[in-house]
């Protein structure tokens, strides 16, 4: 997705101020007009508060508020536009559909708020984005907890909303249930136009889904940046956790039938990957999350080893990782940057320091694309 870095009427833009008792939010946020926005941080961080303010659901006190060119917000004017004016879908953690409606009768419901003339995503292509054609004539009742979010989105895409507000939509769904309708809003990135603003505390959606990511802390914004950027900085939190990783982007460069290996090529970089996958349209742009824990370092490029991915790399920087036996370390290969989580023990024996060339190992069958 290409985003433009210059035109405010394509651009999210929140300068936004809300008290409530001891808790602040004070934000100042510049952000894509299209594509993925993850709003991520700890409980109590002010991600739903941003996103009501962002809904009006909130009135900030002071605000000014412009989504791709029009004003939602303006305190100093003394404008306000309330939720229902504001041109967005908004989907909350429980799905909330009308019990006594059917899916279609949901879907009809999000669909009929808007004029015949003012509609541009149709019932055909909701449903069709979001696997639920052979749905519509239960009720909810008779929904899984994934198709019940499924069908609250779709109902929420049937509003032709101008922003799409997600709040962790995922939170009450089990692993299983996660796993059945992450494809789904991994389509909504790829073939919509409509700028999402997703909150999450996880890592992996936040990896998996996001374009731009924004890290808030007690209602303040700790760094807003490109995905691929935040991910790496190992002054961010989301470096030293558990499932820790960066986020690539490799074209399809082929597909080996018999091994069930995808050869991918990063761009503008002579490095490619081989990763355990189906077949996938050469050509494709992949996003591949590549766990700094199933990155191993060697000094020199081994042979005859069972790790098919063997990439020269630079060592960036080093920090200490949330377990002290364990250290931290940026590379860089070609541009493109990658993390591994080693021991210290291993950092020292390796003798590690920035600017040192090496290799690092990376299993095929430990990368999710």
């Amino acid at each position: 997705m290409s985003h433009n870095a210059t035109s405010p009427d394509k651009r999210l833009l929140a300068r936004l101020r809300l008290e409530r008792g001891e808790f602040r939010l004070d934000v100042d946020l510049d952000l894509p007009g299209r594509g993925v926005t993850a709003l991520f941080g700890p409980s109590g961080s002010g991600k739903t508060s941003l996103l009501r303010c962002v809904a009006g659901l909130e009135r900030a006190e002071l605000g000014q508020l412009r989504v791709n060119g029009e004003c939602w917000q303006d305190s100093a004017r003394r404008h306000f536009l309330a939720p229902h004016q504001r041109a967005l879908g908004y989907v909350f953690q429980e799905a909330s559909l009308f019990e006594h409606l059917s899916v279609r009768g949901n879907l009809e419901y999000g669909r009929k708020r808007i004029a015949a003339e003012q509609r541009r995503v149709s019932l055909e292509q909701a449903l069709a984005l979001l696997g639920i054609e052979h749905l519509l004539e239960r009720l909810p009742g008779k929904l899984s907890g994934g198709e019940r979010q499924r069908v609250a989105i779709a109902r929420a895409l049937l509003t032709s909303p101008r922003l799409l507000l997600l709040d962790e939509p995922l939170a009450a769904l089990d692993p299983q249930r996660k796993a059945e309708i992450l494809p789904y809003l991994e389509r909504l990135h790829d073939e919509l136009e409509i700028p999402v603003l997703y909150v999450s505390h996880s890592p992996d959606e936040v990896a998996r889904l996001a374009d731009h990511l924004v890290l808030l802390d007690h209602g303040q914004v700790q760094a807003s940046g490109p995905v691929e950027e935040l991910l790496t900085r190992l002054d961010l939190p989301l470096a030293h956790s558990e499932d820790a990783g960066v986020v690539v982007q490799a074209r399809v460069s082929g597909h080996d039938a018999h091994y069930q290996l995808l050869s991918l090529d990063f761009p503008d970089s002579p490095i490619g990957l081989r990763i355990a996958h189906a077949p996938v349209a050469s050509g494709k742009l992949l996003r591949v999350k590549v766990q700094a824990r199933d990155v191993s370092l060697s000094l020199d490029k081994p042979q005859h080893s069972s790790i098919l991915n063997l990439l020269p790399v630079t060592v960036h920087s080093q920090a200490p990782a949330d377990n002290p036996a364990h250290v931290l370390v940026r590379l860089d290969m070609h541009g493109t940057s990658l993390l591994a989580r080693i021991t210290r023990y291993s950092r020292d024996q390796l003798g590690l320091h920035d600017g040192q060339q090496l290799w690092a190992q990376i299993k095929s069958v430990a990368l999710l694309a």
